[in-house]
């Protein structure tokens, strides 16, 4: 029983360093893919500028490490996400987002209120990326910012017309504007 034992635990062992050396390989290869699409998506955002992601690993174990994110937005110098204001460093949070998600695209996403900490600069920023990845994924937004609302095709709401009875409302955008164009 003591040979079985200490078997077993020589299997598990050797299993558990399989698992590691598979999640570390696995782990090294996304992160390159997402490291690559950060650079694409941070110029998107910031129509300019340069972003890096770059992992600090202080341990042997390569799977403890910290993601150290390193913007440059146009016409500044290199900073790390402390140095940066809210709506930058909101704006590369989203950058980050879509380069993670580019790794591997849905046909659909749900992003709710991401833009409610970017002035409308930025809103605007937002808006003209999520119309260029709307080509092949369909959003829906849950946002109270009026600017993003003006960018979409559709608009869906909930009122309370009546205590205790909610009503969904909607509007198609496209249509409305091109019937104001005619």
């Amino acid at each position: 029983q003591y040979d079985d034992i200490v078997l077993s635990e020589k299997n598990l062992q050797d299993t558990i360093s399989k698992i590691d050396l598979e999640a570390s390989s696995r782990l090294i290869k996304t992160f390159n893919e997402i490291s690559v699409n950060f650079i694409d998506t941070y110029r998107m955002f910031f129509n300019g500028g340069n972003g890096k992601l770059r992992l600090i690993q202080e341990k042997d174990d390569p799977l403890d490490f910290d993601l150290e994110i390193i913007a440059q937005p146009p016409g500044k110098k290199t900073q790390t996400l402390r140095m940066l204001s809210a709506g930058e460093k909101a704006l590369t949070a989203i950058s980050l987002l879509f380069a993670i998600y580019l790794v591997k695209p849905s046909p659909f996403c749900i992003l709710d209120e991401v833009d409610a900490p970017l002035d409308d600069n930025n809103v605007m920023k937002f808006s003209k990326a999520i119309r260029e990845f709307s080509k092949k994924t369909q959003f829906i937004i849950v946002t109270h910012n009026k600017l993003t609302m003006e960018k979409a095709d559709s608009l869906y709401g909930v009122t309370n017309q009546e205590e205790g009875i909610s009503k969904v409302v909607s509007v198609k955008i496209n249509n409305n504007r091109k019937m104001a164009r005619a």
